[in-house]
């Protein structure tokens, strides 16, 4: 009896760890979504934050991170998505591989070029990288960083894509599109950087949320989530 209780205690936790979540999920951003409660990183790719700009074949800025999400909810929404969790991140967002009607949906953001492989975690989807690369397609059309170099961003980052970026491209692509309206309902806390060079992050009822103004050249930017926020080097404001 005592070695079946071990094995219980061993095997129940790995199998409530794998779980599978599924639901029609509301879709954050090119590679977040959640499906009830639960908040879900999809699994060994990266796109795009919702802020980050990217350039097109003629040099102009355009909201690549905007159009991942949209592209990602024009394919998937309203759909059921089935998740296989792997594993839990720190602050309780679950990672996971999800599939829509049998497609692997990470499989599509990556191979139509609205996110990366991410190589550090996984190498799952460098062979759908290099066909987005070879065919131009969504950011490689232009000129863009690499979603997890951008959240870390400074003037010796590399700047990847299919088209030779002009001499401005630095300045454009490390700011961000966070204007004075928020990208979405759902990404409404502020992002700033103080004095001293540190960013801090604002809730909606934070005292100086309502003063902080939202500016492209300021370095501000709005962020989804704490979890977001915190993943970008922030710490929130202790006030």
């Amino acid at each position: 009896m005592k070695f079946w209780i071990a094995i219980a205690i061993v095997v129940l936790p790995a199998m409530a760890h794998a779980a599978d979540v599924s639901g029609i999920p509301k879709i954050r951003e090119g590679d977040q979504v959640q499906i009830g409660n639960a908040r879900i990183r999809l699994a060994g790719i990266d796109a795009p934050s919702v802020d980050q700009l990217c350039l097109n074949t003629k040099g102009e800025r355009w909201t690549c991170g905007i159009a991942a999400r949209d592209e990602l909810i024009r394919h998937a929404d309203n759909k059921s998505w089935t998740c296989h969790v792997g594993q839990t991140e720190r602050h309780g967002r679950q990672v996971a591989h999800c599939e829509v009607d049998g497609e692997d949906i990470q499989k599509w953001m990556v191979k139509n070029g609205w996110a990366l492989a991410h190589t550090r975690v996984s190498h799952d989807y460098e062979a759908d990288e290099k066909a987005a690369r070879e065919a131009k397609a969504g950011m490689w059309q232009g000129a863009f960083i690499a979603p997890w170099e951008w959240r870390v961003r400074n003037k010796k980052t590399a700047i990847l894509g299919a088209v030779k970026p002009p001499e401005t491209a630095h300045a454009i692509l490390l700011a961000s599109a966070s204007g004075p309206v928020a990208p979405s309902p759902e990404c409404t806390i502020k992002g700033n950087v103080n004095r001293s060079g540190e960013c801090i992050y604002h809730r909606p009822t934070s005292r100086w949320y309502a003063q902080i103004k939202m500016q492209v050249t300021k370095g501000t930017r709005w962020f989804c989530s704490v979890e977001e926020a915190e993943a970008a080097g922030c710490r929130e404001t202790k006030r």
